[in-house]
């Protein structure tokens, strides 16, 4: 990676450097709803420049990002917010709760060169238009990158991690509380220290986590104005703001992404599914009504590796793919390691598969981390069925990406969340 320091714009610190009300999570997870709520509680929240367009999954008209850009630059002009008198890399650390352990984990906020996919950057998801489009909008009205993307990178001997680490000594220079989550960020100005940091990951890519459509729009957006006003290649432009994160952080965690199924038409049955699956999967039922489903990994773990818990009214059972040639026959162009997901399995073989006749125009397919948010779903919630499985290896992102394959759609789940708000980056 060409990895380099950058001014950042910050909101002014308050005496207590607490910026909680300002932060916001990631536009791509917000409803109008959740808008609304955290601009009742902060009027100056950065979601009322980051997401001008609800939802944000097609482009919408020009005026929206004109008012979003107008409001960003009162806020410089007011104070508001403030920019680094010098080049700053960024530790930034969040701590968080999972299945009743704690978590802490350590980004590095910096400039990363925007090169084509699958260079220093690799990618592991498909992009779409929509969003794309939306946020090419926002980008060109407001000249400024609001989040930052999150990847991971190898980092042998934990030597990066031990250089935040020594980073993160001081008091932080912002910290805050966004959904539970503690954040805190530290600005690094000192000369020698950003060299070490920029040195030690000169050559080692970043795998792409959290952040797809963002990547694209800036590789749009930089090639855009090379095209058209010939920037020189240290250009801001050419630089987008990533939280760095070292593929060994015990902090690094990766969820489960289950699915909750509605919209199937009447007389579905679980049994009928079973029936339909034939011999492919080996199917046992879990008699536990109080089984907790909260940690999926924990709950499946005693059933083997490639095991999905299928929930369906009361009823819970467990399905473990036993015949080998079932996904070669049915996904032939797709490499090894994409056909090992288990949510590739799901999606190939049961959603694609025999469920696809059962399906509605209201058909639906819903999201979450939680195994009991599916559990209660199917209980009483108007989901007919819903599996749950393991949470993605981080070796099979990296297997997947490093074969120039894209993994089906929310195959995994990075947690937690990256806020938006910390420190923006300028791109002109």
């Amino acid at each position: 990676m060409d990895v380099r320091a950058f001014r950042g714009w910050r909101y002014r610190p308050r005496e207590d450097r607490d910026v909680s009300g300002f932060l916001a999570p990631p536009y791509d997870v917000l409803t109008a709803g959740d808008k609304q709520a955290l601009l009742a509680g902060c009027k100056d929240n950065i979601v009322a420049v980051d997401l001008p367009h609800v939802p944000p999954e097609n482009a919408g008209p020009d005026d929206v990002y004109a008012r979003a850009a107008a409001l960003l630059k009162r806020w410089r002009h007011g104070g508001l917010i403030v920019r680094e008198e010098t080049p700053c890399v960024y530790v930034y650390e969040q701590t968080c709760t999972w299945a009743g352990r704690d978590h802490a984990r350590r980004a590095l906020i910096c400039a990363v060169r925007a090169t084509g996919p699958g260079r220093d950057v690799i990618p592991h998801e498909h992009t779409l238009p929509g969003p794309i489009a939306d946020r090419l909008k926002l980008t060109e009205h407001t000249r400024m990158q609001l989040s930052p993307i999150l990847g991971f990178h190898n980092d042998p001997g934990a030597h990066v991690r031990g250089l935040l680490d020594t980073l993160a000594a001081a008091e932080p220079d912002a910290q805050g509380t966004l959904n539970g989550v503690a954040e805190k960020l530290w600005a690094v100005s000192d000369p020698d220290a950003i060299r070490r940091i920029t040195g030690a990951l000169r050559d080692v890519p970043v795998y792409i986590a959290d952040g797809h459509h963002r990547y694209t729009t800036a590789l749009d957006y930089g090639g855009a104005l090379r095209r058209t006003q010939g920037i020189g290649p240290d250009h801001e432009a050419n630089f987008v703001m990533f939280a760095l994160v070292a593929r060994g952080d015990p902090g690094l965690l990766v969820l489960p992404a289950h699915r909750i199924i509605r919209g199937l038409k009447d007389g579905f049955a679980l049994s009928k599914l079973r029936e339909a699956l034939g011999q492919t999967f080996d199917w046992r039922k879990i008699d536990d009504p109080g089984a907790n489903l909260a940690d999926a990994d924990a709950f499946l773990r005693p059933y083997g590796p490639g095991t999905m818990a299928v929930l369906a009214g009361e009823e819970i059972w467990t399905a473990r793919l036993v015949d080998p040639g079932a996904m070669a026959a049915a996904a032939p162009d797709q490499c090894d390691a994409w056909r090992a997901l288990d949510v590739a399995v799901l999606h190939e073989l049961i959603i694609s598969g025999p469920l696809a006749p059962w399906r509605t125009d209201e058909f639906a397919v819903e999201y979450t981390p939680d195994g009991n948010a599916a559990r209660e779903a199917v209980r009483g919630g108007g989901a007919q069925v819903a599996f749950c499985v393991h949470s993605t290896p981080l070796q099979s992102v990296i297997d997947v990406a490093d074969a120039g394959a894209s993994m089906p759609h929310k195959s995994t789940y990075f947690f937690p969340k990256l806020a938006t708000g910390m420190v923006l980056k300028p791109l002109e």
